[in-house]
């Protein structure tokens, strides 16, 4: 039977997991600076919108889809 350090555990797993991706879309949109921006969303296929593009360069999600995989 898991305890309160093991629940713990897991929480602290999570919240590990959640900073490195944060920090790896991070790096990634920084090396993408100059990337081109996908006109649709490569989720769910509708049109980002062009001051999205414009301001973050580079971007394949709309910021339903983005926000979700965040």
């Amino acid at each position: 039977m898991p305890d309160i350090f093991d629940h713990a555990s897991g929480v602290e797993a999570q919240f590990q997991k959640m900073a490195l991706e944060r920090q790896l879309a991070t790096t990634a949109r920084a090396q993408n600076q100059h990337a081109h921006s996908e006109t649709h969303c490569l989720e769910c296929g509708e049109e980002i919108p062009a001051a999205r593009r414009e301001r973050i360069k580079g971007c394949k999600f709309c910021p339903e889809c983005q926000a979700a995989r965040e």
